[in-house]
């Protein structure tokens, strides 16, 4: 029974404070762009990344939430020719 009251009472609590976070709506970003065909008082927005006119009420763009902030590793790649030592007229090296 103290183990039911228990787990009644961590749920009701749980509840409680993910219903704020449930309550806020779709992300609206605003979306970077030099055109701006909306009507006056809108801007283009980006909701689930589709593009429309409205109001943001995030306080970045569409575009700086996309970005990843870890840069990308290039690799170099090098030929299997360089690091071969063929004497001349062997097979295998061209």
């Amino acid at each position: 029974m103290r183990f039911l009251a228990k787990s009644l009472i961590s749920a009701l609590a749980l509840a409680v404070l993910a219903a704020p976070a449930s309550a806020q709506g779709p992300k609206i970003y605003a979306y970077e762009s030099h055109a701006n065909y909306c009507p006056a008082g809108l801007q283009p927005v980006s909701i689930n990344g589709v593009i429309c006119c409205g109001e943001p009420n995030q306080s970045q763009s569409y575009q700086q939430a996309m970005r990843h902030p870890v840069a990308k590793v290039r690799h170099v790649s090098r030929s299997a020719r360089a690091h071969l030592n063929c004497p001349v007229g062997s097979k295998g090296c061209n």
